[in-house]
């Protein structure tokens, strides 16, 4: 059997629901796991009120490995996502004193005040634990299953590649491209057919337009390179017996 992870990702914030703010992060983690073999199943994007983001957070960690968040942990009004973490998991939100203590060097160091609403930043579920934040100091922080980080994308980032190690991954998904000469309306019927055949695998079918018609890329993923070959070849065969265009 494969080792199999999970994860699911909820972006926080209005500025992405009203179109405000373009979102480069879903993609971003996207990539990065499927490159560690973790399949990310699922994303949600709610606004910045506190019962969407509990309500998001408890049905995606009951469901998957992990949950990743972005947004929602700076020092506005409207960043409330470390108070909804907290009630979610049924622990008080506390500023942590590690983070009073990096944020107040940081702060200092810049002769910038240390003021109520950058101390925010340093508010998390009390039994947390820190995600370094090597670009703005403040931390994102982890409880249980769920991983709470900053939504600008290079915070993100940075943050993401300190959790990354720390994560248990699973079988990475093998994949072969094949093109196909024709459009999804002729390959539909033996294309369900081939999946059904080969249920080990997935078989996704991506339509283009190209030179005033239709194409179709069609992907197998397997977790072994057995299963893929067999069901590339058997798609392989299948566009081969098509009639030429």
């Amino acid at each position: 059997m494969s080792d199999i992870v999970t994860a699911a990702m909820i972006v926080i914030g209005d500025e992405i629901l009203s179109g405000r703010t373009k979102d480069r992060n879903i993609g971003h983690l996207a990539d990065v796991m499927t490159a560690i073999g973790i399949d990310l199943k699922e994303v949600r994007i709610v606004p910045d009120e506190e019962d969407e983001i509990v309500a998001a957070v408890n049905a995606l960690r009951a469901r998957y490995g992990y949950v990743f968040t972005t947004g929602g942990i700076g020092p506005t009004h409207d960043d409330i996502t470390a108070d909804a973490i907290s009630k979610a998991f049924g622990v008080p939100c506390a500023y942590d004193d590690k983070a009073l203590a990096l944020l107040g060097d940081s702060y200092a160091k810049r002769g910038i005040e240390f003021n109520d609403a950058r101390k925010r930043m340093a508010r998390m579920p009390v039994g947390a634990t820190h995600i370094d934040n090597p670009v703005s100091i403040a931390p994102g922080f982890r409880i249980g299953n769920v991983h709470v980080m900053a939504g600008v994308p290079s915070i993100f980032q940075a943050m993401l590649d300190n959790v990354v190690p720390t994560l248990r991954t699973g079988t990475r998904l093998l994949s072969a491209t094949i093109p196909c000469p024709h459009g999804e309306g002729i390959i539909g019927g033996p294309l369900s057919e081939i999946q059904k055949a080969h249920p080990d695998t997935i078989i996704g079918s991506y339509p283009k337009y190209l030179d005033g018609s239709f194409h179709t890329e069609l992907v197998v993923r397997a977790r072994s390179q057995e299963a893929l070959d067999a069901a590339r070849k058997a798609v392989a065969d299948m566009v081969a017996a098509l009639p030429p265009r």
